[in-house]
């Protein structure tokens, strides 16, 4: 008996895998009266969509990065200047 649940609840785990990634994108129904651009997303399977999303954070991630780069080298000049100065006193 429990032999056919475990056999039913696969199937069912498995039917709805399948309807989750099936071809069709339950999202693009209705793009025939939406946007040209999102008509071209939604034709290209939306991957220039998480391509543009995966640039945006490198860029910021970038950007973030070389701003405390500048902040650091900012205060090691400082701090050398500072050093120079306990230094020749």
């Amino acid at each position: 008996m429990s032999n056919d649940f475990t056999q039913e609840a696969g199937s069912v785990a498995v039917d709805t895998l399948t309807q989750i990634y099936s071809d069709r994108w339950e999202g693009v129904e209705g793009t025939e009266q939406a946007s040209a651009f999102i008509q071209f997303m939604a034709s290209n399977d939306l991957i220039y969509v998480v391509l543009g999303v995966s640039l945006i954070i490198w860029f910021v991630l970038l950007f973030f990065m070389v701003r405390v780069d500048r902040n650091v080298a900012k205060l090691e000049e400082t701090l050398d200047q500072a050093s120079k100065k306990t230094n020749e006193s």
